[in-house]
């Protein structure tokens, strides 16, 4: 595997981060406008992403291959605990 393969499958292994932690935070903010106010949504998703990203990491180091369900699962988890302590717990 070259240099370029293996970038592209580094990038493709994080893309279900970047798509969930990105599109929940925006719909947060479309859902909870009223008490999203004062949050940005770029706030919101970098906490998301990372958050997101570190669970498909840990998916693949216990499950040894990515993709189980399991690892999506809790993925949606923290994403959605990251969502609340960037935009409702730190601002309360």
């Amino acid at each position: 595997m070259g240099a370029l393969d293996a970038l592209w499958h580094f990038l493709n292994f994080l893309a279900p981060a970047v798509g969930v932690g990105i599109v929940a935070a925006w719909a947060a903010k479309v859902f909870w406008w009223r008490e999203l106010k004062g949050v940005s949504g770029w706030r919101m998703a970098a906490w998301a992403v990372p958050a997101s990203a570190l669970v498909l990491v840990a998916g693949l180091l216990w499950h040894g291959q990515d993709g189980k369900m399991s690892t999506y699962g809790a993925m949606v988890i923290v994403c959605a605990l990251a969502l609340w302590w960037a935009g409702w717990k730190e601002h309360r």
